[in-house]
């Protein structure tokens, strides 16, 4: 089988590509990170092409579609997940490269794709436990979520040959450069904020269960043309539990500093608005990244365990000291 992956020079695309690599798939990833594709290269377990997208968005998609040429099936892995940024850069990353992603399927006869979305789609400042996939979508929270569900939109009226849609959460693991590191980077410097009392019910998603969905999603036959999943490790877990267990793991101290979720809230509005009227740049707190860490999310994933027999390999505790043992090499 021939898979074309986009975004694998980042977190999860490489991950994609070493494993179906690994399943003897001719792999052929893109990105823009000339440095990163090289480390992609050298720990893949077989050969793997590289096609690098470092110019314009014209050029981009001329590229993506040759690449496309011939692969049986297209991960879309790509994409900007970030709580704050420009509306261009988001639809060019989010909304823009779906499209290039669907007339390169369509153009070169493409049979199967699978999509990553978000469950970032589902929140709304309010707790939620056991969200299924068909509940309605809230208007969207910030314009990573907006263009993520335009991306969903675009898939479902563009009606390829079988699509799989995949809304992990909170996806960690070696090479995360979102999640964790964050986390790690707040515990080195001071206290965690616990809002709420810390007792929000979160839901992680080890990489590696991730990819065993992916995989599914190329290799089983799926039931539907559009085949959309909600997916994670099936674990919730409060916040201050998890916070103790990452300390735990990573061998570092855990300081919480309790505070409300109002006051949080309004400090992060003054915050946004300044850098509305300033630089644009990312303020040090969003009220989305605070709101993730302050409201329960769970996932119900009961429809693709029945539909496509996919179960967690890799346990919640087992996926924490997993990426510990990597952190800690790379950070001795």
């Amino acid at each position: 089988m021939k898979v074309l992956v986009t975004g694998g020079t980042g977190f999860v695309g490489r991950h994609v590509a070493w494993r179906l690599a690994a399943e003897g798939c001719e792999v052929i990833f893109c990105g823009r990170n000339q440095a990163a594709a090289n480390e992609v290269l050298r720990l893949a377990a077989a050969p793997m092409r590289f096609v690098p997208l470092e110019h314009g968005v014209d050029d981009a998609a001329a590229r993506l579609l040759q690449a496309a040429e011939g692969a049986d099936a297209l991960v879309h892995c790509a994409a900007l997940s970030a709580p704050w940024g420009r509306a261009e850069a988001f639809r060019q990353a989010n909304l823009d490269s779906t499209r290039e992603v669907i007339e390169a399927c369509r153009a070169q006869g493409v049979t199967r794709l699978v999509h990553l979305s978000t469950p970032s789609l589902y929140f709304d400042f309010r707790d939620r436990l056991g969200i299924r996939e068909e509940e309605p979508l809230p208007a969207p929270v910030n314009l990573y979520a907006q263009t993520k569900g335009e991306a969903e939109v675009l898939l479902q009226q563009a009606d390829l040959g079988q699509t799989l849609v995949l809304r992990p959460r909170a996806i960690f693991g070696p090479w995360d450069a979102t999640l964790m590191p964050r986390m790690l980077r707040v515990m080195r410097r001071g206290a965690i904020p616990l809002m709420r009392g810390g007792k929000a019910e979160l839901d992680l998603t080890y990489i590696d269960n991730l990819v065993d969905a992916i995989w599914l999603g190329l290799t089983r036959p799926l039931p539907r043309r559009h085949n959309l999943y909600n997916l994670s490790n099936g674990e919730p877990i409060r916040l201050d539990h998890l916070l103790a267990r990452v300390a735990e793991a990573f061998v570092l101290p855990l300081r919480t500093r309790r505070l409300p979720w109002p006051l949080v809230s309004a400090v992060a509005r003054v915050l946004e608005a300044r850098a509305r009227l300033s630089s644009g740049a990312e303020p040090l707190l969003t009220r989305y990244s605070a709101g993730v860490l302050a409201f329960s999310q769970t996932l119900d994933t009961r429809a693709i365990r029945d539909e496509l027999g996919w179960q967690p390999g890799v346990s919640l505790d087992e996926g924490i000291q997993r990426h510990a043992r990597w952190w800690l090499e790379q950070n001795p």
